[in-house]
């Protein structure tokens, strides 16, 4: 990775401070020194920073930033930032033009073959033969020349090339208009994605694109890094690193044994905060790009003419009107070194062309074979009219081959010819691409005003044989807004949410302490944006619902986390697949340990030994016990469509020192909070979509982790 680090530094100014201004000196780090760090992994990053930095506060010191507060949110600093440092933008794959998609076009078999057939004829039906003078060959030029055959004979041949100018132009025109609808859209989806920050002490929801140097980022469950940085502050953290490295297993980060964190990195478990180091061109999902691309982009222009300071992160302008404000768009980016001319050749060379659909491969195969049988069809009439003529001519009526005669001879075999290459341009179907093209056109328009992009014409044709559609269900089929309507809670079932006064006031503060830290502190509900709307949910939808819950019990779960922040929390096992349940230590004042959990009811029940009465008191849960309660409560809620979670906790002694390592043993034991019903209402266009999808004969199956009655009450709705 160092090496692809170095090799890409013509995408940066030498001097940073010509562009800058000088404003480089006014940070301690320069530009040069990040990559070089981003570069290292592992103890050796961790004894690097040490080394310069002492510690990861000290590299916040020199970005003049906080760790807890982050930047302060001033337009003039981050647009120093964005200058000395460069922009969270990645200059996106130039478009092919009109002309390109014309020349592509033009590559089709079927349509070479009939540019052939239409040239050859074209050139033949203006070929003039000489006049014969002799009287000897005055018979048997007779007939040679039908009465306005020479006039009206280049009709054919244009008419065939008009045939492929219909289709390349139609192709052609398609593969632009949905080009640029798709960077069209493209764009409206990077400049919708967002990630969390803090500036001026607070949490923000910002553009990726809008991201600096020195911010301090949020990231959790289910991120895909959009920038590199240094982990501050870690839970449990578990990285996919396999878009980078290649290894499917997952890395964990921690912020005293490997804490670089890089862009284009998945994250599969835990949370934390890292200080951004490196954004766009300079990040490693940009230099990695920038290495994959060919080497005939803007850059190479720009380096020709010898300007090296002139580059694309530090004119976001520029980069943004060259592709309508597309930022991040992760196409490959073209090397402004380009490497030898050789080596792009074979880039060049190696590409491979675009595949043919199902359909059109069928056809260019039975238009080869057409065209084949065509020529030997042509061949054979050819060989026999010359043959017919040279025997009647001169065997049935005896005529001698006259030197004056050789040009009449020569007209004859030339009009032999022309009636051969008619008999192959009949055969070849010029009409059969220009069908195909124009009918999934007209599929693609009718699609695209249903606001359904489709970016290939043969998409249509492969979504025309679908006969299943597997679809998630949250967020897809569902509206993804949980919310809390049931709950069981001291040995009552309440099938609406109670007032607090009906909940023992012991239950209500543990309830209120496991759901506000045990859940990611990201996760939190705001005001609606308009009034007299929904408040908004911001983060794990499931985790806003049960901070819900906590606000409708007329609790405050932000004040809890005021009292124990996030950097406080002892020890967090992340939600994940696997597990299917989240965990958080914290340490009491007196030094003992309690252990806050959800989950999926199924699987946290199992671990309980107890739970909590009408009167707040630990009792005795058997499995008895459990199957009653999931026969009269898990059940009749799964059944309603809800979603059950457990809420449950444990204390531990101080001494001796828990296995925190050892899961099993920890997460065991539990005494149960409560059990809550959440709903994730149906979207209401829904039902009405999978009837049609049915009567279209198109099963519709629904992909799920839930609860099995959940996901059938769900389905039956």
């Amino acid at each position: 990775m160092g090496d692809m680090a170095n090799s890409s530094v013509r995408f940066h100014p030498n001097n940073p401070r010509k562009d800058g201004g000088g404003c480089e000196a006014d940070f301690g780090v320069s530009l040069e020194e990040l990559r070089a760090l981003m570069e290292l992994r592992g103890a050796e990053a961790l004894q690097k920073i040490q080394d310069i930095y002492k510690d990861t506060e000290g590299l916040c010191h020199r970005l003049k930033t906080s760790p807890t507060d982050g930047l302060p949110d001033v337009p003039g600093d981050l647009e120093t930032r964005q200058q000395v440092f460069g922009c969270n933008f990645i200059p996106p794959k130039k478009p092919k033009t009109f002309l390109q998609l014309v020349w592509e076009a033009l590559q089709d078999v079927t349509l070479i073959i009939l540019e052939i057939a239409a040239v050859i004829s074209l050139g033949l039906s203006f070929y003039q033969p000489p006049d014969g003078n002799s009287e000897a060959c005055a018979n048997v030029s007779g007939g040679v020349e039908d009465e306005g055959e020479a006039e009206a004979g280049w009709i054919e041949g244009a008419a065939i090339l008009l045939s492929v100018l219909c289709v390349v132009l139609v192709t052609a025109f398609n593969d632009w208009s949905k080009e640029k609808q798709f960077r069209g859209l493209q764009s409206r989806i990077e400049q919708e994605q967002r990630f969390a920050v803090v500036r001026n002490g607070t949490v923000l929801q910002i553009p990726v694109a809008d991201m600096v140097v020195g911010d301090v980022a949020q990231v959790k469950y289910g991120d895909l890094l959009p920038a590199d940085g240094v982990l501050i502050q870690g839970n449990d953290l578990k990285l996919d690193e396999s878009s980078l490295t290649g290894e499917s297993d997952h890395v964990h980060k921690a912020a005293d044994k490997d804490p670089m964190l890089l862009s284009g990195t998945h994250v599969m478990e835990g949370s934390g905060k890292m200080v951004v180091t490196a954004v766009g061109i300079n990040s490693q999902t940009g230099i990695i790009f920038t290495l994959l691309g060919a080497g005939d982009m803007e850059e190479d222009k720009t380096s020709r003419k010898g300007k090296q300071d002139g580059t694309l992160e530090n004119n976001p302008n520029k980069a943004k009107k060259q592709d309508e404000g597309v930022a991040m768009e992760m196409q490959p980016l073209k090397s402004a070194e380009g490497g030898d001319v050789e080596e792009r050749e074979k880039k060049k060379a190696s590409v491979p062309k675009k595949e043919k659909s199902v359909l059109q491969g069928k056809l260019t195969k039975l238009a080869v074979q057409i065209g084949k049988a065509g020529l030997v069809m042509s061949a054979i009439t050819v060989v026999i009219l010359m043959l017919y003529f040279v025997i009647e001519t001169f065997v049935i009526e005896g005529r001698l081959w006259l030197t004056d005669c050789t040009p009449i001879y020569v007209q004859y075999f030339v009009k032999f010819f022309i009636i051969g290459v008619t008999v192959l341009v009949v055969a070849v179907p010029e009409g059969l691409p220009l069908a195909v093209t124009i009918s999934l056109a007209y599929s693609v328009k009718k699609m695209m005003k249903d606001n359904n992009l489709v970016r290939h014409l043969d998409a249509c044709e492969t979504m025309g044989n679908a006969t299943a559609i597997c679809s998630d269900k949250t967020g897809t089929l569902t509206t993804n807004r949980m919310t809390a309507v049931q709950m069981y809670v001291g040995e009552q079932h309440f099938q609406e949410i109670p007032a607090p006064q009906h909940i023992n006031l012991h239950t209500l503060d543990m309830l209120t302490n496991a759901i506000s830290l045990n859940s990611a502190y990201t996760s939190k509900i705001m005001a609606a944006d308009k009034e007299g709307g929904l408040p908004k949910q911001v983060g794990n939808k499931t985790e806003c619902a049960l901070l819900g819950l906590v606000l409708d019990l007329k609790r405050d779960y932000q004040c809890v986390r005021e009292q124990i922040p996030e950097e406080k929390l002892y020890k967090v096992y992340t939600f994940n697949s696997v597990r299917k349940s989240m965990s958080t230590v914290i340490q009491l004042p007196d030094g003992s340990f309690r252990i806050y959990s959800k989950g999926a009811s199924e699987i946290l029940l199992k671990k309980c030994w107890s739970i909590m009465s009408r009167e707040g008191v630990a009792c005795p849960f058997r499995p008895r016990d459990r199957d009653e309660m999931v026969k009269k409560v898990i059940e009749p809620m799964a059944c309603d469509g809800l979603r059950t979670i457990c809420v449950a906790y444990r204390d531990l002694p101080a001494d001796p020192v828990p296995p925190w390592e050892n899961e099993a043993d920890i997460i065991t034991n539990l005494t149960c909070i409560t059990v809550v019903g959440i709903e994730d209402p149906v979207r209401p266009e829904v039902p009405e979509a999978i009837r049609k999808c049915q009567r279209a004969g198109i099963t519709v199956r629904m992909v799920t982790g839930d609860n099995i009655n959940t996901a059938r009450a769900i389905a039956v709705s």
